[in-house]
Order: structure tokens, then sequence, then C-alpha cells
């Protein structure tokens, strides 16, 4: 079984940061990526971040310039964000792609306030 934990969440004020972590364990073989996807109170789950085994990465427009998603071991990433908005608040979810399957975790609640 492969299981997905992110932690790092909290309340925080406008200008603030956090920063989120995510590790993977369990029966994985060949992380192809990891990444971040955010979901709010009545919209859909979107992507925010996203790191590739080669370290490529892909950021929403909305992010950009205020977060920075890095890994530091195969099956760990993390999230820094920066000058954090009342609109980055949302449930924040970690993915991996691994052997054409993607994993998610339950989620860590990230709350901005202005």
């Amino acid at each position: 079984q492969v299981q997905v934990v992110e932690s790092g969440g909290g309340l925080v004020q406008a200008g603030g940061s956090l920063r989120l972590s995510c590790t993977a364990s369990g029966s994985i073989v060949s992380i192809s990526a990891m990444g971040w996807y955010r979901q709010a109170p009545g919209k859909q789950r979107e992507l925010v971040a996203i790191i590739s085994s080669g370290g490529s990465t892909n950021y929403a427009d909305s992010v950009k310039g205020r977060v920075t998603i890095s890994r530091d071991t195969k099956n760990t990433v993390y999230l820094q964000m920066n000058s954090l908005k009342p609109e980055d608040t949302a449930v924040y979810y970690c993915k991996v792609d691994a052997a054409l399957r993607r994993y998610w975790g339950q989620g860590t609640q990230v709350t901005v306030s202005s």
C-alpha cells in the first residue's frame, strides 16, 4: 500500500508564510511527479505547483512569485508559501504520480486571515 501524508497547514495572517510537507511511503516504484493542489469551499480542486522527477516545476499563475515547490529526497516534497492572501485559504492536497497511478493525501487546511 501507498501512504501520502501532508503536514504544515494552519492559520496565518495575510502576508505571512507557511511551509507544507508531503511524504510518500509504502510500495512506491518510480515516482514521476509530485504536486500540490488545493480546494476552497465551493470550488473545484486546482493545481498549485508540481515538480517532476527531473526537477522541472510548474506553477499556477495565481501563486507564481509567492510559492516554491521543492524535493529533498525521492519521496518528500515541500511547498513554501510566502505573502499569503486570504484567497489562498483552502485544503491543500499532495498528489504523487507513480507507475501510471495517482495517490492523494488526506489534505491539510490552510487558512489566511485578513
